[in-house]
């Protein structure tokens, strides 16, 4: 064993690039407003899982931090949130609907494999009333923007306390 010590403090190639809030505030705030009307009417157990997943599969490290402390300040178990990565072997840790979610996230997501199926459309569509599944494409829609900026701006994990933006 080590007795290396533990840090919070970004290595230099992980320092933030900018602080794109300060540079691009309408942006910003733009995308602010996008994400509490997506969010709005939908379980917030589920909003993380999606937020969660997406972030895993963009390597958005910031977004991870932050979701992941808002999902377990929120009641949801470690033991979820780690079988995430690996939802398809784990689906015994979710309901068909988060399932559902999960895997339409991954699709929207993942774009450059192709359109979303309609096989995971339909699943989704099975599982939400219509309004309910537009608010969740919603969700998932501005995750992917939240990814994009932190990856881009190097936006860094480990500073993030549960309510911090809201």
């Amino acid at each position: 064993m080590t007795n290396e010590t533990k840090t919070t403090e970004p290595a230099a190639e992980h320092t933030p690039r900018m602080n794109l809030a300060k540079h691009a505030p309408a942006f910003y705030k733009a995308v602010l407003g996008m994400e509490m009307a997506a969010v709005k009417g939908l379980d917030e157990t589920l909003v993380e899982l999606v937020k969660i997943r997406a972030s895993q599969i963009n390597h958005c490290a910031f977004c991870l931090d932050m979701h992941t402390k808002d999902a377990l300040a929120q009641g949801e178990t470690v033991e979820r949130i780690v079988q995430l990565s690996a939802w398809e072997e784990s689906r015994h840790f979710y309901t068909e609907k988060e399932l559902a979610a999960i895997e339409l996230t991954e699709a929207v997501t993942v774009l450059t494999d192709g359109f979303v199926p309609d096989e995971v459309y339909a699943k989704a569509a099975a599982h939400f009333e219509e309004a309910e599944l537009a608010q969740l494409i919603a969700v998932i829609a501005t995750i992917n923007v939240w990814n994009r900026i932190g990856v881009t701006t190097r936006s860094v994990p480990g500073h993030y306390t549960v309510g911090m933006y809201k």
